[in-house]
């Protein structure tokens, strides 16, 4: 009898535990991107309990995940090129459109997407594009050209802050060149390495999660900048304006994705579905100031947030998305760029 109600002991505890493990959500996100209170309402609407850590950068998300992270997270919101390379890295599992009873509210043009064909691991989140903001105090020049980082008139110089995402930086860089990302052309990837160094001089400091409060803090008179993170700072009282490029500027969408050995795949799935309620996903661009890649989301935006100069660029701008290289590719730009943080 004791060796009965030993067993039954054993057996409850095991469910008591599997119950909890059943009540958690793990999320690795970029920081400044989510309102708390959403996180509080999925919590409080299915019984489960979420803790986020935060990244700065696509890279760092995947040497975090590389150095022994995965299997600790279930979901993460890399931008679209890491996407495809997590995969290629196995660490993303998949899922079937029917366990997503929300999954027709995705816009159709984010959809069968090049990174993700078919959305079998991922789900949109937000798009927007990087570029960089001026402070129109400090420089009344025309603003047009991605010259004012690489090349900066006397005004800038200095004052600049770039982000510190290899991607993104050395991505703009290409574009300023005109010359094609993941070119393995020994006299571009020369120009291409010339150019940073040369400009580098004139550059104040390396900073993605401070982009927005050096322009508001006035530290930096120029910054490269995520569009929601610089309607952000006009809001924030900076005086600033969003450039769109002649070269052309990156466009990106950052997106959900099931993590591989997700410790908690079926809470994991209910918030990326939670995450495809226009409801939600307009809570998500009121707060973050970017695009939601769901249907039916306008009746819910702030007019100031859906009729931000930083999400309406002009009709004729060029737009690129950053590219995953191949991986003999990727090394050289690696290269570049630990150089350049030297």
């Amino acid at each position: 009898m004791k060796k009965l109600f030993a067993t039954t002991a054993l057996a409850l505890i095991s469910l008591t535990v599997g119950a909890q493990a059943e009540g958690k959500l793990s999320i690795y996100h970029w920081f400044e991107y989510i309102p708390q209170e959403l996180l509080d309402k999925f919590s409080e609407e299915y019984d489960v309990e979420v803790t986020m850590d935060t990244f700065d950068s696509n890279e760092a998300l995947l040497a975090s995940l590389k150095a022994g992270k995965l299997g600790s997270y279930d979901v993460a919101v890399p931008g679209d090129y890491m996407v495809e390379i997590m995969n290629g890295e196995g660490m993303l599992d998949t899922f079937e459109p029917s366990e997503l009873s929300n999954f027709g509210n995705i816009e159709d043009k984010w959809l069968d997407v090049s990174f993700d064909q078919g959305r079998k691991s991922s789900i949109p989140y937000q798009w927007g594009s990087t570029s960089f903001s001026v402070n129109k105090d400090v420089y009344g020049g025309e603003l047009d050209s991605l010259s004012l980082i690489f090349d900066p008139p006397a005004e800038l110089k200095g004052k600049i802050n770039v982000l510190d995402t290899a991607g993104e930086t050395l991505t703009l860089a290409s574009l300023y060149l005109g010359i094609p990302q993941c070119s393995s052309d020994r006299e571009q990837l020369k120009e291409l390495n010339a150019l940073v160094q040369s400009a580098k001089a004139d550059w104040a400091s390396f900073g993605s999660d401070v982009a927005k409060d050096v322009l508001v803090s006035g530290d930096a008179a120029a910054g490269m900048i995520w569009s929601g993170f610089s309607a952000k700072a006009r809001g924030e009282g900076a005086n600033i304006e969003y450039v769109f490029p002649k070269e052309g500027m990156i466009v990106w969408m950052d997106n959900v994705v099931l993590l591989k050995d997700a410790p908690n795949r079926d809470n994991a799935l209910k918030f990326m579905n939670f995450l495809l309620e226009p409801e939600n996903a307009a809570a998500v661009t009121n707060y973050a100031q970017y695009t939601a890649g769901v249907k039916g989301v306008g009746e819910f935006l702030l007019p100031e947030v859906a009729n931000s100069p930083e999400s309406n660029p002009p009709a004729d701008q060029k737009g690129e998305f950053v590219q995953a290289c191949p991986e003999e590719v990727q090394v050289l730009y690696d290269a570049i760029w630990t150089n350049l943080k030297k």
